[in-house]
């Protein structure tokens, strides 16, 4: 059961990455991404990070234990969703002058 609840948490981190670089190429706005920061690459690398997530829980046999699955990847969602509404992988940008700050957290002010 570990194997399913480590892919799970893995596909649910790899979706959660996914959605809102697939949003920002159908919606045409940039994003940073590591392809590119415009609509194009970043639809790519949203589509392929949530088809690879649907390929992980395939593999992860949820089937078999579909509430530990279902919480690991609630558990990988919240995860990835945290880290972006916290540091985020290109730092925090300032809100008021446009720069990113990339030491900058929660905690600076």
């Amino acid at each position: 059961m570990w194997q399913t609840l480590m892919i799970s948490l893995l596909a649910g981190v790899l979706g959660g990455n996914g959605l809102p670089h697939f949003i920002r190429g159908i919606t045409r706005r940039r994003y940073p991404c590591a392809l590119g920061n415009g609509p194009i690459p970043n639809l790519i690398a949203g589509w392929t990070a949530l088809v690879l997530a649907m390929v992980l829980l395939q593999w992860a046999d949820y089937v078999r234990h579909p509430w530990p699955a279902f919480a690991a990847v609630a558990a990988g969602v919240l995860l990835i969703g945290l880290f972006h509404a916290g540091p985020g992988a290109f730092g925090r940008r300032d809100e008021t002058s446009g720069r990113v700050e990339a030491g900058a957290g929660p905690q600076a002010g």
